[in-house]
Parts: C-alpha cells; sequence; structure tokens
C-alpha cells in the first residue's frame, strides 16, 4: 500500500511553490495539486461541498465555517499575512478627508465576512474613531458561507464591480478593491506604511489572513497526519525564508521588502499558535463585535495542534 494520496488547493506563493514543483515531498503522503483562480473560489468550494483534503482558507472565512460546524479544522499553519491602512480607496467627490468622514456613509466590500474587510473595519473603529454602525455596507457579491446571515445596515449591490461601484458614485469608499486608475478614486491615507508601521508598534499584530485546513473525517483516520502535514509546510517555508535576502541588505527601493523590514523581525512567516495567539484572539474579538459569530471562542478551539 503505497503513501496516502491528498487533494490539495492552495496558492502559489513563495513558501508553497516548492511543494508543487515536489522540491519537498512527505514519506507518507502524497498531494495532488489543483490550481484555482481567483483564490478565494478555494474558500468557496472547500465550504460548500468540502472538495479538497488540505485547502487554503482565510482566516474570517474559517472562524464563520468552524461556528456553522464545518467539517475541517485548521493547522497553526498561517499562509498569508498582511497591514490594511492602503486597502481603502474613497470617491474624490464623497468630502471624505479624514477617517471620521466615512461615518454615515456608504463603503462597498466583496462580503461582509471579507478578511480584510474586518481587520479594516477594526482598524478605523479602533484607532481612527469611526462608527461602524452608522455606515452603509454595500456587497459586490455574497457570503462563502452560505448560512451566514449579514447584520443590519448590509445591503447588496446590483453590481459586482468595486472599482465601478466607487467611480459611479454608488458608495463613497471601497475596501479591498485593489489599484483604481482614475483621478476619482483617492486613498484615505496618504502614508499606509507609517501608519500600519505604528499600528504594528502599537499592537504587536502582523494580521493574519489565509491558513490552510484539513478535513477533519481525515485527522480522524489518520491521526498521524497532522504532524506529517505541518513539518512538511513547515520545511518549504523556512526554506523559502531562508532564501530571502538579509534585512539589512534590502534595497531601498523595493517598497515591499523595505515595508517587511521595518516591521518584521526574524521569520516572516512564523507558523506558530503560541507567537500568533494575540493576532488571532483580537481577530475574533473583531468577528464578535463585527456580528460575524455570536460569541467569543478561544483560538485553542479553532485549531489541531501538531504532536
Amino acid at each position: 500500500m503505497g503513501p496516502l494520496n491528498l487533494h490539495a488547493a492552495i496558492a502559489n506563493y513563495g513558501h508553497t511553490t516548492t511543494l508543487k514543483d515536489g522540491t519537498f515531498t512527505s514519506d507518507e503522503f502524497e498531494l495532488t495539486h489543483t490550481e484555482i483562480s481567483p483564490v478565494p473560489m478555494i474558500f468557496r468550494r472547500m465550504v460548500r461541498n468540502l472538495e479538497f483534503d488540505i485547502a487554503e482558507m482565510a482566516l474570517a472565512t474559517y472562524i464563520c465555517s468552524k461556528h456553522y460546524k464545518k467539517g475541517f479544522t485548521a493547522l497553526p499553519i498561517f499562509l498569508t499575512r498582511a497591514f490594511y491602512h492602503g486597502g481603502i480607496m474613497c470617491n474624490a467627490n464623497s468630502g471624505i478627508k479624514k477617517p471620521s468622514d466615512l461615518n454615515g456613509k456608504k463603503i462597498g466590500t466583496r462580503s461582509y465576512t471579507l478578511t480584510p474587510g474586518i481587520w479594516t473595519k477594526a482598524i478605523l473603529q479602533t484607532e481612527h474613531n469611526v462608527d461602524l454602525d452608522s455606515v452603509t455596507w454595500v456587497l459586490s457579491g455574497d457570503e462563502h458561507v452560505a448560512e451566514y446571515q449579514t447584520p443590519s445596515g448590509v445591503i447588496s449591490s446590483e453590481h459586482n464591480d468595486l472599482s465601478k461601484m466607487l467611480l459611479s458614485g454608488e458608495v463613497d469608499a471601497v475596501i479591498g478593491a485593489g489599484t483604481i486608475d482614475s483621478p476619482d478614486a483617492v486613498p484615505l491615507f496618504e502614508d499606509p506604511d507609517e501608519l500600519d508601521t505604528g499600528w504594528d508598534n502599537k499592537t504587536k499584530i502582523y494580521p493574519i489572513s489565509h491558513l490552510l485546513v484539513v478535513r477533519d473525517d481525515l485527522l480522524l483516520a489518520e491521526p498521524w497526519l497532522e504532524a506529517e502535514i505541518y513539518a512538511l509546510f513547515k520545511e518549504a517555508k523556512d526554506s523559502y525564508v531562508k532564501s530571502l535576502p538579509s534585512l539589512s541588505k534590502i534595497d531601498a527601493n523595493d517598497k515591499q521588502n523595505k515595508k517587511m523590514a521595518a516591521i518584521v523581525n526574524g521569520d516572516p512567516l512564523p507558523y506558530d499558535l503560541n507567537g500568533a495567539y494575540q493576532g488571532i484572539n483580537t481577530f475574533i474579538k473583531f468577528n464578535v463585535d463585527q456580528k460575524i459569530i455570536p460569541n467569543y471562542v478561544n483560538p485553542e478551539s479553532l485549531f489541531t495542534m501538531p504532536k
């Protein structure tokens, strides 16, 4: 009997491509990869159909999924992290000059359970005096977790393009729309990198965006599997991190790596629940506050820990 074959769906990052090209393999299982674009479709297909054995998952989608008892559990493999002051774009004609001007406005986002949206809303609320309850949240799409019901103050647009929604004036601002090539779209913050660094220094949180989940039936049937998956993914990640340039040698013109150098000490992609505990605990509280889940849960209850 050969190694266990596992169907996986994860995006292509420096720390995951070597799991796909055969650089790093396990003697205990094989990975068969399905390429899916855009990446959020991985989350949707896993949540709704349990389509994969191993899958990438957005943190908020995962937290919502666990509330609805979906059949998968996360390992402390944190595939992506990001900062969010730079993700807010405003209509230049909306009169928004400072964060508190968002109060009473319409803000577009892809879904209410969107991980960048939850982090961004929380930062606006806790750091910039934005009353989230005063905002009308306008969705360009639906939720990955079909059972989830949005709270009051949330409406759906007839359109699925955040950029067009912003430029048409349907909404006053958008979260997570990416670059919008128009003089009528302006960032809320002129220097988001500085604000991100300040928030990191204050909170000591480098926000987690995506993690890795495994089907519960597999974890139950093969108790050794979680440790093997963790070891393989960590080996690939550690190799990638070692290949990165020394932070002291990063080109000052390399904006993304310069930003990383300013905020990260050591491993920029730690696969460690203890180190991530404060950030995850804070994010769970944000999810309760924003009515993604009704009650607080302990971070430990969301993870299976490699033994």
